[in-house]
């Protein structure tokens, strides 16, 4: 997994701008502030729609962030694998003896910054609880995870407070749900009813 320096590819560069034009025109509007040090696991929700995805790019890119997503390593290989990486990719090995969590525990431990995103949700099958990836990651890393949203109620994107696991999973939730109450997603009837429980990795 390595950790590259190099300037963005101007395809990658011209993406990220058509996105935040396509975030702009339709009036979403970013609040908050980001969080420092700029290391933490960002929840991506309510997940509930693939415009999720475009909007929260034009979000990262208002608030001058780069997000990274996890994906397995095979994915990285010419001719998408610098574009990958240009968009936040990180690799995970799944013939490591170790763990996806601890994989990107030791990846927060050699970088300055880094955002890695998460969307509880998974695929958006109708999963009855958030899976707890991003919790478990958070905890074995020692850093915050964010909260995330896109509210289409209010078109305003954005990220909440930062929140250091105790290990006490149902008690930290407890904050999220609160944060979340209010927040409209694209499709409500699509939204995982319950983010509490565990429904694995």
């Amino acid at each position: 997994m390595p950790v590259t320096n190099r300037k963005p590819s101007l395809l990658s560069r011209l993406l990220r701008r058509a996105i935040y034009w396509i975030y702009k025109r339709n009036g979403w509007i970013a609040v908050g502030v980001v969080p420092q040090p700029r290391k933490f696991v960002l929840v991506a929700a309510p997940h509930t729609s693939n415009w999720d995805f475009i909007y929260f790019i034009g979000l990262t890119e208002e608030l001058g962030i780069m997000p990274h997503f996890m994906a397995k390593d095979s994915l990285f290989k010419w001719p998408v694998r610098n574009f990958l990486f240009d968009m936040g990719g990180v690799s995970i090995d799944r013939k490591s003896p170790q763990n996806y969590v601890q994989q990107m525990a030791d990846e927060f431990a050699k970088r300055d910054e880094f955002m890695l995103t998460i969307a509880p949700e998974g695929s958006r099958s109708n999963n009855s609880k958030w899976k707890t990836g991003f919790y478990q990651i958070a905890l074995a890393a020692k850093v915050p995870f964010v909260i995330g949203m896109m509210d289409y109620g209010k078109k305003t994107g954005g990220l909440g407070p930062a929140i250091y696991p105790s290990g006490d999973y149902e008690a930290d939730m407890a904050k999220v749900i609160e944060f979340y109450r209010d927040i409209v997603p694209r499709h409500p009837e699509r939204a995982v009813k319950s983010i509490t429980g565990k429904e694995g990795l």
